[in-house]
């Protein structure tokens, strides 16, 4: 049951910590080839499939920061406007999250209405319900009322779209350059705001993170400075390890250890872990080994469980062993407790049996009860039949 629990944190749609989804794409780089998307500019097929929608397709005039002023002021009921951009490289769909009786699927976007979540769909998702070959591009819909831009929807654009019965204002030709800047003000000006999950910044923060051009970075490196609020390098951290490569390790492992806020690493934690990075590990284990707070040390230890491997689990016998607070040790079993069932249980019996810490032994043993398996019987028989 933890197991199940655990795997469906990271498939549950939010970014903060303790709404983290499980969000696995293939790294993003931006690279000398790269350079060049910046002067991609989206094509007249680049629009979602609009339904119940009164749509309106034009050419971008002037900058997209004035095209939006714009129209944002003269409005009082509520529409949209929406333009594409170049997608982050790897192997993803952006989708919105549909439920049925067999679960989570991609379905309409629909942009008004309570049903907004989404997810990101990387090349581990369900073939059935998730087309990999689909569009490279980015649709980013802005929604305002009574002048003011009030949120963001992103997806792919090769998704299906219900407007809601609302005017929807396409932009075709918007530069991914001018995105970014946008997004950007919509971010830093929500900077006290942020926390709430239907804010502007928050959509404005997701839809950089998955723009594919070199301004993105710069704009994502800028947003986890010191100075920053914490909500914004957590969420901003979580996006570097999931969509933005060996660039946005090289940030993470810098804000791991220069980041002055607990509650900040703690999430890199979890960025790193979704990172497809080879070093990602090495630094989860440095975490998980040297950080000042027992509480990012413990975090740490429970996303190596979810990776496994040999390092993973050297690192968390070793804090069993030798991790100077108990409540990290206890997290360590627990994350015994993650492991692959042949790897897991044989470890947790061995605590259960030699560690000379009876709190830790205990763990252990509860554990052992939680997974049902025939070993963990078999050693409680033994024990109590002593």
């Amino acid at each position: 049951m933890v197991r199940k629990i655990v795997g469906l944190s990271f498939i549950v749609a939010g970014l903060i910590w303790g709404f983290a989804l499980r969000m696995r794409g293939e790294a993003g780089r931006v690279e000398a080839a790269g350079m060049a998307v910046g002067s991609q500019v989206g094509g007249e097929n680049d629009a979602p499939n609009f339904q119940n929608a009164h749509v309106e397709k034009r050419p971008v005039r002037g900058t997209l920061a004035e095209e939006v002023r714009s129209w944002s002021s003269g409005t009082t009921t509520a529409r949209w406007l929406g333009y594409s951009v170049t997608e982050v490289e790897g192997d993803r769909v952006v989708c919105c999250s549909n439920w049925n009786e067999s679960g989570r699927q991609c379905g309409v976007c629909q942009l008004e209405g309570n049903r907004q979540g989404f997810n990101v769909n990387s090349s581990g998702a369900e073939k059935s319900t998730v087309h990999l070959e689909g569009s490279q591009r980015l649709a980013v819909l802005i929604r305002a009322e009574n002048g003011k831009a009030r949120k963001i929807r992103v997806f792919s654009a090769d998704c299906a779209a219900d407007g809601g019965g609302k005017k929807v204002q396409w932009l075709e030709g918007v530069k991914d350059r001018e995105s970014v800047e946008l997004l950007s003000g919509y971010v830093r000006a929500e900077r006290a705001n942020g926390e709430n999950d239907e804010s502007l910044g928050r959509g404005a923060l997701t839809a950089i993170a998955l723009d594919g051009d070199a301004s993105a970075e710069k704009a994502l490196e800028s947003f986890v400075e010191p100075g920053q609020p914490e909500w914004l390098r957590r969420e901003t951290a979580f996006w570097l390890g999931e969509a933005r490569g060996a660039e946005g390790f090289r940030v993470l492992q810098k804000m791991a250890r220069n980041d002055p806020s607990a509650s900040v690493r703690e999430q890199l934690t979890f960025a790193l872990s979704v990172s497809k990075e080879a070093d990602a590990v090495n630094e989860m284990i440095r975490m998980a080994h040297d950080d000042a707070s027992a509480q990012v040390r413990g975090q740490a230890l429970f996303w190596l469980a979810q990776k496994a491997g040999n390092k993973a689990v050297g690192a968390i016998d070793g804090a069993i062993q030798n991790d100077p607070d108990t409540e990290v040790k206890k997290k360590a079993v627990f994350a015994l407790s993650q492991l692959p069932r042949d790897e897991g249980v044989p470890k947790l019996i061995q605590v259960a049996q030699t560690n000379r810490n009876p709190e830790v032994r205990k763990q252990a043993m509860f554990w052992l009860g939680q997974s049902e398996d025939p070993r963990a019987l078999e050693f409680f028989e033994k024990v109590l039949g002593q």
